[in-house]
């Protein structure tokens, strides 16, 4: 085994300017240091698809209790104990679940939603999914122009997953400024102000759910909110409200601003390449592999943390055990040594659909099925009924926004005319 490679004048992977623009360092670090320790920061950068997929599969070493060893912990201590205070006098404390839990409790919290996204839910929501998309699109249709951000791609996964959270259409200004409180502190840009507001968010999202969260306990529906407080397999306990409320988190988060994000990446990709545009509306039936060449273009959750356990190699690099590491989900989505010419934009790749953009092994997104189902009716509403797609060049030039873990425009406004 041997030592990270040294690459002079390489900008620090945190710097704005990267996070905002990450493909040149991310061709550098993929090219020299697949496996790269920054030495500011002492963090291991993890940047080819093969590396990404060993470690994302590989969680005995790899662990995703990040949340912990971020927080100055042990996380090769047990668990938390379940018996956990279930209060919310001061805020219901962060506890680890889904995204930042190992296995067996891992699994745990996965059984226990599992029906929250089952196949039967998921394709049960597909009229409810169209009805919204084409509301959303009759709302701009006669104006020739749209905010795609605000006005579409938001809206639409956000309004389906606050139904299926049992909550109205006149909260859903609650839901967004809960998700930007929740980027905020993901970000990893929030000054002390930002994070005190990140955390005044996180409280009043606490306060609102666990309200909604009692009243489905006595009077449950069928939503997955209804789900997520009964749910029961056996020889587990129920979910306490701290859980669940870090469950539902997660779900606010990854349920609305990923997919939100790939449909704007989306469409601009589509405008910076006509003629791939001028192939899928000739040719609908591409729009399925539109979807997967978005999301290994786009790959919204761009980054994400694990940690090593115990001292390893990976790439032919020693990573120490207790090392903070950062699997880079973008960066292996444009891998060569997977996808031939892997810069272009090409909606008939043939094997599109072997990104990570939504992980892999036991950490893989339980809501990617929904994802592509929202993404899929999204295209197919934009492009059958609209054509001469074009950047509003009155506005500012879209730009994305500096985010440790996550991809996506800050706006992007349009031209676009009605097909005939």
């Amino acid at each position: 085994m041997t030592a990270s490679p040294v690459l002079p004048d390489l900008p620090s992977p945190f710097d704005p300017s990267v996070l905002a623009d990450p493909w040149a360092q991310a061709r550098r670090m993929r090219e020299e240091a697949p496996v790269y320790r920054d030495p500011l920061t002492g963090i291991y950068f993890i940047s080819s698809y093969r590396a990404v997929e060993e470690a994302t599969k590989n969680w005995e070493i790899f662990s995703n209790r990040f949340g912990v060893a971020l927080a100055g912990g042990d996380i090769n201590a047990d668990a938390p104990s379940s018996a956990m205070p279930d209060t919310g006098e001061d805020g219901y404390p962060p506890v680890d679940t889904m995204l930042t839990a190992d296995p067996p409790e891992q699994k745990r919290f996965r059984k226990l939603i599992a029906k929250a996204f089952s196949a039967r839910r998921v394709e049960a929501l597909t009229d409810r999914v169209g009805v919204i998309s084409t509301e959303l699109a009759d709302a701009f249709a006669d104006d020739g122009k749209v905010e795609l951000l605000s006005q579409f791609a938001q809206p639409l996964p956000l309004t389906v997953i606050a139904e299926q959270l049992g909550a109205p259409r006149e909260d859903l200004h609650l839901f967004r400024n809960w998700t930007d409180g929740f980027l905020l502190q993901l970000s990893g840009m929030a000054d002390e102000a930002g994070q005190l507001e990140a955390q005044r968010l996180i409280r009043e999202f606490q306060d609102y759910f666990a309200a909604r969260l009692e009243e489905r306990r006595n009077d449950p529906h069928d939503d997955i909110i209804s789900d997520i407080v009964t749910s029961t397999v056996e020889g587990e306990r129920p979910l306490n409200m701290a859980e669940m409320l870090s469950i539902l988190q997660q779900l606010l988060v990854a349920g609305n601003e990923t997919t939100a994000s790939a449909i704007t990446e989306g469409m601009w990709l589509l405008m910076e390449n006509p003629d791939q545009l001028e192939l899928v509306q000739r040719e609908p039936e591409r729009i399925p592999n539109l979807v997967e060449e978005v999301l290994r273009m786009a790959s919204p959750t761009a980054n994400m943390w694990r940690v090593c356990k115990q001292t390893t190699e990976l790439e032919g690099v020693e990573i120490p055990g207790g090392a903070m590491c950062m699997l880079r989900f973008q960066a292996a989505d444009r891998d060569p040594a997977v996808f031939p010419d892997p810069d272009r934009f090409d909606i008939t790749r043939e094997n599109a659909g072997d990104h990570l953009a939504f992980g892999l092994g036991i950490h893989f997104c339980v809501g990617a099925a929904l994802a592509r189902k929202e993404m899929v009716n999204a295209f197919e509403t934009l492009l059958t009924r609209f054509e001469g797609f074009a950047p509003d060049t009155s506005q500012p030039a879209p730009a994305h926004r500096p985010n440790v873990l996550l991809w996506g425009f800050d706006a992007l406004p349009i031209h676009f005319q009605k097909r005939a």
